[in-house]
């Protein structure tokens, strides 16, 4: 096993995870915000864009966003961020997951946001507050606090999710599993086993963190 060690990083390549995790996390809460925002505000041209948004990416596959993300916007349209391809393709498959998983986390918003009573809104509006005020200091402080679970779980989803990355040759840990595999037949169990323990490292906090976070915050009706 410390001959594997000493021949793959197998660290590094769970440390590209944990970068695709946290950027495309940033990227899909503000995105799924965005959207969540416009599902509910009283502008039918938005909720029509929203709905669409959400439809569209959440029924698309993860795989064809990222390949499409590769051979669309990189071979066929030329928008690259780096001369280097291995990063070019790290941006990219976070800007798809991002997409991606911002439709659930609009999902997950908009239902936190139908856990606010109808008449804390109507309260808001007779004391003068716009809706954007409203959003801001009544409906979405109490819409987080009512979504943490689906929002934990979407995280989560999201760190797992991270492997479809492979698919456009970013060197992450299922592409490195694969490939130590193939020239490692021997130590198929061991090398399976790093890998899925690394994933429940990885995972099993956000969902410990979300359960206290969920009773520690849940909004006493």
């Amino acid at each position: 096993m410390g001959e594997l060690f000493a021949q793959y990083n197998i660290f590094a390549a769970f440390g590209l995870n944990i970068l695709l995790t946290i950027f495309a996390a940033i990227g899909s809460l503000i995105l799924g915000t965005i959207v969540a925002i416009m599902r509910v505000c009283p502008v039918g041209v938005f909720q029509r864009a929203g709905a669409f948004y959400v439809n569209t990416f959440r029924n698309t596959p993860l795989t064809l966003l990222i390949i499409a993300a590769n051979i669309v916007m990189i071979v066929n349209l030329g928008f690259s961020f780096s001369e280097d391809i291995a990063r070019d393709n790290i941006i990219w498959a976070i800007i798809a997951l991002s997409f991606y998983h911002g439709a659930f986390v609009c999902e997950a918003l908009r239902s936190g946001v139908n856990t606010v009573p109808v008449g804390q809104a109507e309260a808001a509006r007779s004391i003068g507050l716009t809706f954007g005020q409203s959003l801001r200091e009544v409906i979405l402080p109490q819409a987080f606090r009512g979504a943490i679970t689906p929002l934990g779980n979407t995280l989560i989803a999201l760190t797992k999710n991270t492997t479809v990355a492979t698919a456009i040759g970013v060197a992450e840990i299922s592409g490195l599993m694969k490939q130590m595999i193939e020239f490692r037949s021997d130590l198929l169990l061991p090398i399976f086993l790093i890998v899925a323990i690394g994933f429940v490292i990885l995972t099993l906090p956000v969902g410990v963190l979300t359960t206290y976070l969920s009773n520690r915050l849940a909004v006493k009706r």
